[in-house]
């Protein structure tokens, strides 16, 4: 498991209206301990395609980079993982400009 030491959201635009509902891109800085396998030294980050389309919402992309080197790591989120970060969104949503 890690922990979300910070973030940032942002609305994606949507100019020719192809998409339903809404998308928003959270980057997501994590924590992971020392003996995870996902744990670098160089710093993680999350980056998370939320779509919401009315009452129903939910993650439709996310990726995890190495925070130096902008390298995409080649690991998904276990199940537990997922809910956390989709309740994180859920709860800063409203935040997105």
């Amino acid at each position: 498991m890690f922990t979300i030491t910070g973030y940032s959201v942002e609305l994606v635009k949507d100019p020719f209206g192809i998409l339903s509902g809404k998308r928003y891109e959270f980057i997501l800085d994590i924590e992971v301990e020392e003996d995870d396998e996902l744990y670098s030294e160089q710093g993680l980050y999350v980056r998370v395609i939320y779509g919401v389309d009315g009452d129903q919402a939910s993650i439709v992309k996310h990726e995890i980079f190495e925070r130096t080197t902008e390298q995409l790591l080649d690991f998904e989120l276990e199940d537990d993982e997922l809910e956390a970060v989709k309740a994180f969104c859920k709860e800063h949503v409203g935040e997105a400009e």
